[in-house]
């Protein structure tokens, strides 16, 4: 089964109003395949902190149901390895992204999947590594 590992930045598009977020849609897809057994969701164990910062600066009175809403979902948290810190490592300084974007790169290559990110930066920078689209491109 196909693995795909979300970033925060997808996470957040299933709970915040889709009028604020681009590709809103193509993030509930990513959810919706997962829910019929599709794909499978990981996710670094660093997420929760990512959704939880974002969401108490955007939505404080409702950022403990937010979070609660998406950790519901049970996502697969993937704890690291040696080699997912190497390549972690080899990805931030490579491509001169941040090490928690990378966490999340790294793990869709050490699950032989994809990551996908809204953060077109990200994808433009290390598209050279593989695994990784833009959610723009999903479906």
């Amino acid at each position: 089964m196909r693995v795909v590992v979300p970033d925060a930045s997808v996470l957040l598009k299933w709970v915040l109003p889709p009028a604020r977020e681009d590709s809103a849609n193509q993030a509930l897809m990513i959810r919706d395949a997962a829910i019929r057994g599709d794909i499978v969701l990981k996710v670094p164990t660093l997420w929760i902190y990512e959704i939880g910062n974002t969401l108490t600066r955007q939505c404080r009175r409702q950022a403990a149901d937010l979070i609660q809403a998406i950790c519901q979902f049970g996502l697969a948290e993937s704890a690291w390895t040696d080699s997912w810190l190497d390549r972690c490592i080899s990805l931030s300084c490579s491509y001169r992204v941040t090490f928690y974007d990378a966490s999340y790169h790294s793990l869709a290559i050490e699950e032989q999947g994809v990551f996908v990110t809204a953060d077109n930066q990200y994808v433009r920078r290390a598209a050279a590594a593989g695994s990784v689209i833009s959610l723009k491109d999903w479906g």
